[in-house]
């Protein structure tokens, strides 16, 4: 009893053609080195932390980005903020947003600290695009010189 087809096409029965053909779904494999890359880090600490906790967290998460080769730009902390939900029974947080610039391997890193953190309630890291981080440091340059200047 014969199951199935026992017939070859020409393709299938010359594994020299088979091997000279490039696969279509190949994908090119490459070194990324030291590659700095723009993130954004958003950081909801508990509400119900004294300033000086806040602000060590805050410390602990730039200073773990500067020890592993990465620049810690601005932070931008918008206060305390009420949550549409409750998170972890409570209803209120202390907003933060960190701008760095890092390999993805220290951002990776900072978002296991985070996680790890008891005092985070809540955190995302995002990779900006390249244009969106060329025009915020457009932005802020022109900020910079005039508060240097004294303006």
């Amino acid at each position: 009893m014969i199951v199935g087809s026992t017939t070859m096409t020409g393709f299938q029965s010359n594994p020299a053609v088979h091997l000279a053909r490039p696969r279509a779904n190949a994908r090119v494999r490459r070194e990324v080195g030291l590659l700095m890359r723009p993130y954004e880090v958003m950081i909801i600490l508990d509400a119900g932390l004294e300033e000086e906790a806040t602000r060590s967290a805050i410390d602990r998460a730039t200073e773990l980005i500067r020890s592993r080769g990465g620049t810690p730009g601005s932070v931008d902390r918008w206060g305390r903020r009420r949550f549409a939900y409750e998170l972890k029974h409570k209803w209120e947080g202390y907003y933060v947003v960190l701008r760095a610039e890092a390999e993805p391997s220290v951002m990776t890193e900072l978002d296991r600290f985070l996680f790890l953190a008891d005092e985070v309630i809540r955190h995302k890291v995002i990779r900006l695009p390249d244009d969106v981080a060329a025009a915020a440091a457009k932005a802020a340059a022109p900020a910079a010189s005039a508060e240097a200047n004294g303006a």
